[in-house]
């Protein structure tokens, strides 16, 4: 019975060669077969050589997983290649959960290795200056595989707590609704002028930045090569630039060469009055007055 074979589930990031990682570049080159929409094949033709090349349709995922399996079982090794990174919204989970439906374990045969990359989140965060300095949050508007109710359950929750938001697959020909509902959740929760960067095909032939608002960012063309960013109560626009603090001026004076607080003084509680434990005491002395 043939083995050794093995499943490289590799993320190329954002299709520059750039920003390819080096794990990524080998695993390619060192894979017998190389699977994958027939986009993301065109963006890694420069890696390609002696490998033999299978392509699929974008929604042929299912096809693309089993068919890695297949291979690998044979003795192979299989690159299945996604752009960004192939654990977000990519191949990885879709690859283990065919192999688990087999009954495949861990240390079994064929093994498995996930080349991580640069996701689309980061890359277009990288286009607009620093916009997911603070905890952020990745949404997919597509409900081919996720129920509307779910989504917009998620929507609510992350708009409600003040997570900077990166929305994938926003709208197709078929999908316009999701967005524009999106939209109003998020109205509920945020100004109009929170700041929405619109990044379509990150370092990519075709790419296109508009830096705009919550209010207007429908007003723009917005499709599945979008990555909509949307700031936080704090983001700021700094000319082209989207700025999330992490909460820095809290504490420092980002102003002066010498800081008020020595560095042995930072981590005091009586410094972050904002903290949980001080949060904590200060309603447990604003109980005690109200007590007496």
């Amino acid at each position: 019975m043939p083995g050794g074979g093995k499943i490289l589930i590799v993320g190329f990031g954002p299709g520059s060669e750039e920003h390819l990682t080096q794990r990524a570049r080998d695993a390619i080159v060192e894979s017998d077969v190389v699977i994958g929409y027939n986009t993301y094949i065109k963006l890694i033709q420069p890696l390609l050589t002696q490998q033999e090349i299978i392509r699929t349709g974008m929604t042929e995922e299912v096809v693309r997983a089993q068919k890695v399996v297949e291979l690998a079982k044979d003795g192979h090794a299989v690159s299945v290649i996604s752009s960004g990174d192939a654990g977000v919204y990519g191949m990885a989970g879709l690859v283990f959960e065919v192999l688990i439906e087999q009954g495949w374990q861990q240390g079994d045969e064929p093994q498995v290795e996930v080349v991580p990359g640069i996701s689309a989140t980061q890359s277009c965060a990288s286009l607009v200056g620093a916009p997911i300095m603070h905890d952020a949050c990745t949404i997919s508007l597509s409900d081919h595989l996720t129920p509307w109710e779910v989504i917009a359950r998620r929507v609510e929750a992350a708009a409600a707590a003040d997570f900077v938001i990166a929305l994938y697959n926003p709208r197709s020909g078929r999908r316009t609704r999701q967005i524009v509902e999106t939209q109003r959740i998020l109205l509920a929760h945020r100004a109009a002028e929170t700041p929405v960067a619109l990044v379509k095909s990150a370092y990519r032939d075709g790419q296109r930045i508009v830096r705009t608002n919550l209010a207007d960012m429908l007003d723009h063309e917005i499709g599945m090569l979008t990555t909509v960013l949307i700031g936080n109560s704090m983001t700021f626009w700094h000319g082209d630039l989207m700025i999330t603090p992490r909460g820095y001026q809290r504490k420092y004076d980002l102003a002066v060469d010498e800081q008020s607080l020595q560095p042995g003084e930072r981590l005091h509680s009586k410094n972050e009055p904002w903290a949980l434990e001080m949060t904590k005491r200060l309603a447990e002395e604003a109980l005690g007055r109200v007590q007496e």
